[in-house]
């Protein structure tokens, strides 16, 4: 079982990701990751680091807290037009805990890398855009199934220590890299990297930049 990634050699020219798929201006980006994506093609591949936002809390939110959330969740909507479903705040004694939606992630990404972006938008629109838990395990092996991973082979994943522990190195991948909020995209040519955005800008900004480095 591996849930790492291609190496340097293998991969000349990289899009470094690190999000947090229970990030709210992660969910902002996540039309820009998409023209990223387009526009790169086959030309550079596109590593996602999952960052843990939030992974290990244990308190349930107060309201203090609900309302710090809301505040950043109206921010992102207003700002890059992406939905919300603002009933979430109904819930009571949620535990904003990012772990769990992080490491099904990287379990997807073991069991089909190719999917692991298009899973990591499927739970961010199923927290986001449809009020779902995304701390439990149920509704996280559902997302999967939709991408061949069954309930049962989701939970062996799930709970598999390879995939706690990849989980673990990519919380620590993004934190010696100096990476202090997300969305933040790297891009690697070689053995250079350059930082294209540390937090949320329209495409629009980042597309002569993404082009120039396509190009060098």
């Amino acid at each position: 079982m591996s849930a790492g990634d291609p190496t340097v050699q293998e991969v000349p020219r990289q899009v470094l990701y690190f999000a947090d798929p229970m990030c709210s201006w992660c969910w902002g980006f996540a039309p820009v990751l998409t023209a990223i994506r387009e526009v790169i093609g086959d030309a550079a591949g596109v590593r996602l680091i999952v960052g843990g936002l939030r992974a290990g809390e244990s308190r349930p939110m107060d309201a203090r807290a609900q309302a710090t959330v809301r505040h950043h969740w109206e921010a992102v909507e207003a700002e890059t037009g992406q939905p919300f479903c603002f009933s979430f705040f109904d819930r009571k004694d949620f535990v904003y805990d990012t772990e769990p939606a992080c490491r099904a992630v990287v379990a997807m990404r073991c069991f089909a890398p190719n999917s692991a972006l298009d899973y990591f938008a499927a739970v961010q629109k199923a927290f986001y855009a449809e009020g779902r838990d995304v701390t439990d395990a149920g509704v996280l092996a559902a997302l999967a199934e939709p991408f061949g991973l069954d309930a049962e082979g989701f939970a062996i994943l799930f709970a598999a220590p390879e995939i706690r522990d990849a989980t673990l190195a990519d919380f620590a991948t993004a934190a010696a890299a100096g990476i202090s909020g997300f969305p933040t995209v790297v891009v690697r040519h070689g053995s250079r990297f350059d930082l294209l955005t540390a937090g949320y800008r329209p495409f629009a900004e980042l597309e002569p930049a993404l082009t120039a480095w396509l190009q060098s």
